[in-house]
């Protein structure tokens, strides 16, 4: 388990990423006549101020709050809302991924290993065979579905998952080999058709089956969010093509992010992980009353039940890896105790 205290911050990297950052985004609001549209869609930097916030400091990207803004707020296509999640937590969680490395924050080191590479290989396969196959309205009820029972998640569970300290300390190809297997299904399915996900889904490993607590959790989970959406936003660019409107509020929301990501990195450190866990859990109930609300003509009775089945199963699954994390903690303490002697506990 690569759990490495921080020796020396240097954050002298991420002032680098950032100056390099910002000059090029004004050579494209200035040079090439971004301005524009930067300010048309002023919007979306405002939204994004909140939700790039809610990536640094929560297992949730930007685009958990970019999509239902786009999506549900400003009627615009689920595509649109996938797209440019990928887009603006490219640079947003990029920008605090660099934060947390530069700060050396501890990460469980083997689990993200694993699901960098699964992410590598399966985010661009899930682009070319699985999201366009999927519908634009099951993309919205994937999106309101997964985040949904996420929040209710820690509604119910917060004060256990926040009182977690260190992590469980499996083994470490254990722990690569889970990562890889988080990569790949987490990239293919939920990450190729709604954006986000395997933050998600990797923390929620983290601290149900390994007992991590948040300050490992979290870190790990925005970096390979970070990654999953250069991935994404990569494959889609060169081969499939963005939807139209994705740069233009990409433009408006960057430079908010590249700030307001690190930003929370930072500040949650000073007021606590559960009160911004709480307000989230509940935007992400939120998000899925109203999309439920939303779509309901759409959907009708047999699809908003199969919608409520499916957060049954989510939560189903999350309470099975609970069980899962107790079963196997109970193996590690029982294996400990056979090799400590009753000699060995005298000296």
């Amino acid at each position: 388990m690569s759990l490495l205290p921080p020796p020396k911050q240097r954050l002298w990297i991420w002032f680098l990423w950032l100056a390099v950052f910002y000059s090029g985004w004004t050579i494209l609001v200035t040079v090439l006549d971004g301005w524009a549209d930067a300010v048309s869609h002023w919007p979306m930097a405002l939204a994004m101020a909140i939700g790039s916030y809610a990536a640094g400091s929560t297992p949730m990207g930007g685009g958990t709050v970019g999509f239902p803004i786009l999506v549900l707020l400003f009627d615009q296509p689920a595509e649109l809302g996938r797209d440019f999640s990928f887009a603006v937590q490219s640079i947003g969680m990029t920008s605090a991924a660099i934060f947390i490395l530069a700060r050396r924050q501890p990460l469980a080191g083997a689990m993200l290993k694993g699901a960098l590479i699964g992410a590598t290989i399966s985010v661009p396969i899930g682009i070319f065979l699985i999201a366009s196959w999927v519908p634009p309205l099951w993309i919205k009820i994937v999106f309101a579905v997964l985040w949904g029972s996420f929040g209710i998640l820690h509604l119910w569970r917060i004060n256990e998952i926040s009182s977690h300290e260190g992590m469980t300390d499996f083994d470490e190809h254990w722990d690569t080999r889970m990562g890889l297997a988080i990569g790949l299904v987490s990239g293919a399915t939920v990450v190729s058709v709604s954006g986000v996900g395997i933050d998600m889904v990797l923390y929620t490993v983290l601290v149900l089956v390994c007992r991590a607590d948040l300050k490992i959790a979290i870190p790990t989970s925005v970096i390979i969010m970070a990654w999953a959406s250069l991935v994404g936003i990569f494959t889609k660019s060169v081969f499939t093509g963005v939807q139209p409107g994705v740069y233009e509020n990409w433009l408006a929301a960057a430079p908010v992010v590249a700030l307001g990501a690190p930003l929370g990195v930072f500040v949650v450190d000073l007021i606590g992980r559960k009160p911004t866990l709480l307000v989230v859990a509940v935007l992400c109930v939120g998000q899925l009353i109203w999309t439920l609300s939303q779509e309901s003509r759409a959907l009708g009775i047999s699809g908003i039940a199969l919608s409520l089945v499916a957060v049954g199963i989510c939560l189903c699954g999350f309470e099975r890896l609970r069980l899962w994390g107790a079963i196997l903690v109970g193996k590690i303490k029982r294996k400990h105790h056979e090799r400590v002697s009753p000699a060995d506990d005298a000296d």
